[in-house]
């Protein structure tokens, strides 16, 4: 029996910081694991204030110097297909998932979730990813530490779905 394939999708407002960034490490750490195949990721904003657009370069230039090439993702915003065809959407902060609440039909509210609520540490490191756009260099290094936290705490748990469920076979 062929294993089922989850769809992921990262949300935060405009795609160009924290979801891409969070796509690139994820999209990393499930090929690390060796669930690449199992696992579809993507991102998206809230909002449409950069459709096209590649991540911000600050996000680009730490994302690299830590091993994630974000450079081929470009920005767009959450479709109301979106909330059909992912099984999970992770939202960075706590506006971004009203936002999507708001937008959600009923019946998928149940895929909506914090990305850093994932965390193994999320007491001490936080519930959200925090925007670093209008900061500085230190902002960008956080996020990239919270991403790996949540991504990290997430491959933990998917890969005891799929042990799981190669055992009930």
């Amino acid at each position: 029996m062929s294993q089922p394939t989850l769809h992921i999708l990262l949300v935060c407002m405009g795609n160009i910081c924290r979801s891409p960034t969070a796509e690139g490490v994820l999209r990393a750490k499930v090929a690390q694991a060796g669930l690449g195949g199992r696992v579809m990721i993507d991102s998206a904003g809230t909002h449409n204030y950069h459709p096209g657009s590649p991540p911000d370069e600050r996000s680009q230039e730490h994302a690299l110097r830590r091993g994630y090439d974000l450079s081929k993702l470009r920005a767009r915003q959450i479709s109301e297909a979106d909330y059909e065809k992912f099984d999970l959407i992770l939202a960075m902060d706590w506006d971004n998932l009203a936002l999507l609440q708001g937008d959600c039909p009923p019946e998928h509210a149940h895929k909506l979730k914090l990305f850093m609520s994932f965390a193994d540490a999320a007491e001490q490191l936080g519930e959200v990813v925090p925007d670093p756009y209008h900061g500085g260099k230190a902002g960008f290094e956080q996020v990239l530490d919270l991403v790996e936290a949540a991504s990290d705490g997430l491959v933990r748990k998917l890969r005891d779905r799929w042990e799981n469920y190669r055992l009930s076979d």
